[in-house]
């Protein structure tokens, strides 16, 4: 790698359901992130990383800054704003809009605190029309002074070129800290994991809330096939009859569509059995949230 070589840590911030993940899978060309329509899709701090001839950027996904109502929100947002101090560029994803609502100034003045490079990201570009852009980057622009503003449209992949290129603008020069054939630092019983969860959301849509953990119980590799279990923990027990269906419908229709997904990453058949479990108020549980793998102490 050249001399010129550079490397560093960029993490993508925003409210819930402002297309991080969408971005974030875009950008280094490969799903790893789960994305849903609901809002606080994204739980954990997940890595992933994007190598050119250029430099090395390991983009850190975090979960939505929201305010918090139970444990599990709590755990979420401080893993958000702890980022913020930790990386070497901030992207944050906004939609494209002249109203900086709420949500946004609660983001604000968190970022007022912090002097890391800022790269404001209008994000969802292929909803508006060109010309209404000048309007939403004035807005933005005179309510704080950015680094760089990028529009772009993960959906679409528009304009991510443009958008790679500012942030090496600010990173700094140094070895990379993957090899660089690497995508992502999250183990495959994670990611597996999250798929299930991710499908789950979707064909439930609105029946079911947040209160769904996927865990993983076994992962068994045999010649062409790969055998998983993975459990679904719900909060009610009129959730998981929603969550099974009418004779095992709904379960089915979820494991399907997982499947599909852990057969293209895993590049083998898939054997997958799923089930569904009722942990009451686990979100606000501190011994079931470390289970599920929502650790607080690692990010403390």
């Amino acid at each position: 790698m050249s001399e010129q070589f550079k490397s560093g840590f960029v993490t993508l911030i925003g409210r819930p359901n402002v297309g991080k993940s969408t971005l974030m899978n875009c950008l280094i060309g490969q799903k790893i992130a789960i994305t849903s329509g609901k809002p606080q899709t994204t739980r954990n701090r997940i890595q992933t990383v994007y190598t050119s001839g250029e430099g090395q950027i390991v983009f850190v996904d975090t979960p939505g800054i929201h305010k918090a109502k139970n444990k599990l929100g709590d755990y979420m947002v401080n893993v958000a704003e702890r980022t913020l101090k930790e990386v070497d560029v901030i992207l944050w994803l906004v939609e494209p809009s002249n109203f900086i609502g709420a949500g946004e100034r609660h983001i604000l003045e968190k970022l007022e605190r912090v002097n890391t490079p800022l790269i404001l990201v209008i994000n969802k570009i292929d909803t508006v029309r060109r010309e209404e852009l000048f309007g939403f980057i004035d807005t933005y622009r005179k309510a704080m002074d950015f680094d760089e503003i990028v529009p772009v449209s993960a959906l679409k992949g528009e304009n991510t070129e443009e958008l790679i290129k500012c942030v090496m603008k600010y990173l700094p020069y140094g070895p990379a800290f993957f090899d660089e054939d690497t995508v992502t630092d999250q183990p495959q019983r994670q990611i597996v994991a999250e798929m299930v969860r991710e499908k789950a959301l979707r064909c439930l849509e609105e029946e079911i809330p947040h209160g769904i953990a996927v865990t993983i119980e076994k992962m068994k590799w045999r010649r062409d096939i790969v055998d998983i279990e993975a459990t679904i923990i719900c909060e009610k027990e009129s959730h998981k009859g929603i969550i099974i269906g009418k004779q095992g419908s709904m379960l089915k229709k979820i494991g399907a569509a997982a499947r599909k997904d852990m057969e293209a990453m895993l590049d083998s058949r898939v054997n997958l059995q799923l089930w569904v479990k009722v942990k009451k108020d686990w979100r606000d549980s501190d011994f079931l949230l470390k289970n599920f793998g929502y650790n607080q102490k690692e990010y403390e």
